[in-house]
């Protein structure tokens, strides 16, 4: 069963307002059926790594203050709640390479085949002031964590590397996945794969690239890589933008083959926007079962750590909370035609000619989980108010109210309705008089 509530509309000047850029969380409109992501870590825990280890899930953060520690947190469920523990990491004496007085960046935890646990951190090298890749084993998540005397991966030149995170393959083999810093020296930055023996701490072969800052979006940096296979795909999660702005938000890309090429998706996954203002500047994700966990800045400072659920819709990662975009153009039609070249239209097409009562668009939307979303539908409307009815799953038929702007003034409504986890076929049909339809965006 399906349920509908009423629907508001936003002209398009405060559409235009909630996509513009960063909006505090005072600020945040997620609509009427939206759940935000939840806050799990109220303090500064940023680049949240999370391992579950019998039962218990384990999470790791970069470090604050500029102190050599690595913060450890530990929860029942990735729900929480979570209770910051005491760092993972041992005391002296420290391998010469390490400067213990600046932070420890972006951890990675794994168990190993034998059942010890692997952990990646990002370390300034005392003997060329870049970030290096450092590797450090323990018998227990809860460490203590011995680093070994030398960096795994230490390229100066390059600016030197960060954000390492580890991968294995459904044949077993084990890989290595990192950024090298050039954003911090004009040099490109690089998303790179690099296949390493069974411990984890040896590398084997030449390194792969699989993405670089290419991109305007980018703003000169991509990071944070985290690899996932879903069936014969592999899905490539990525921060991008300034991690201290409300610009940084995650992105995907996907390929049939470890090694790539990786093709990027048109659209981010998290952004300030698409989460309506929720969370500002959603980067440093991971991926644990069906949660996507993530940070975002707090109001009081610092990066808090935030848990989404995460569903799929084959290799396309869809995220709770954050609005997941349907052109109408790709939608089932029936007595209805796409109009091409709409240049104010988001995939330069639209869906006009529902005109009649048998005209309508069909929809698929994926749900990470069952529960309360809001539809958002952007319309134009010139010939008068105009009107469509919606269902979801072919249930509860509700009319959506279009409010004439003029056939050049694209607006939106939010409709709150209910989804089950997984696909749901949501159809607009004719009502009264006549509108076009740009997409509907599902949070």
């Amino acid at each position: 069963m399906s349920r509908i509530r009423a629907a508001l509309t936003l002209p398009l000047a405060l559409c235009l307002l909630l996509g513009a850029g960063a909006a505090s969380r005072a600020e945040a409109d997620p609509g009427p059926g939206t759940r935000p992501p939840d806050l799990l870590v109220a303090s500064d825990f940023p680049d949240p790594d999370v391992i579950e280890v019998d039962g218990t899930y384990h999470a790791y953060s970069t470090s604050s203050g500029g102190k050599g520690v690595v913060p450890h947190a530990t929860a029942p469920s990735p729900e929480g709640p979570w209770t910051v523990q005491q760092d993972v990491f041992t005391t002296e004496p420290w391998p010469a390479w390490i400067r213990t007085t600046h932070g420890f960046w972006a951890p990675d935890v794994s168990q190993r085949r034998d059942g010890t646990f692997l952990l990646y951190f990002t370390a300034r090298n005392d003997l060329n002031g870049r970030m290096c890749l450092g590797a450090a084993t323990a018998s227990s998540p809860d460490g203590p964590f011995v680093p070994r005397d030398e960096p795994l991966v230490c390229r100066p030149e390059e600016g030197g590397n960060i954000d390492a995170s580890s991968f294995v393959d459904d044949n077993g083999a084990t890989y290595l996945l990192y950024k090298n810093d050039g954003n911090a020296v004009r040099q490109p930055s690089v998303l790179w794969l690099q296949r390493t023996d069974a411990a984890g701490t040896r590398l084997v072969g030449q390194r792969r690239e699989l993405l670089r800052n290419d991109r305007a979006s980018d703003d000169g940096v991509i990071e944070a890589p985290t690899l996932v296979r879903r069936g014969d795909r592999y899905v490539l999660l990525f921060s991008a933008g300034v991690y201290s702005t409300g610009n940084y938000h995650t992105g995907y890309a996907t390929a049939g083959r470890i090694q790539g090429p990786y093709e990027r998706a048109y659209r981010p996954l998290l952004t300030t926007s698409s989460l309506d203002g929720a969370v500002d500047g959603p980067g440093g994700q991971d991926v644990v079962g069906d949660h996507l966990i993530f940070h975002g800045h707090l109001a009081a400072g610092g990066r808090g750590m935030y848990r989404a659920a995460l569903g799929w819709d084959g290799d396309r990662p869809v995220v709770s909370g954050s609005r997941d975009r349907t052109e109408a153009e790709h939608g089932r039609l029936q007595d209805a035609v796409v109009r091409q070249a709409v240049d104010s239209a988001s995939g330069d097409a639209v869906v006009g000619k529902i005109d009649h009562d048998t005209s309508h668009v069909e929809l698929d939307v994926v749900a990470p989980e069952t529960g309360s979303y809001t539809v958002w539908v952007r319309y134009a409307a010139g010939a008068g108010d105009a009107t469509h009815v919606l269902t979801v799953n072919g249930a509860d038929p509700v009319t959506v109210s279009y409010p004439a702007r003029g056939w050049s003034v694209w607006s939106q409504v939010a409709v709150e309705v209910t989804l089950r986890e997984g696909t749901n076929t949501i159809r607009l049909q004719h009502g009264t008089r006549y509108a076009e339809l740009d997409f509907i965006e599902v949070a």
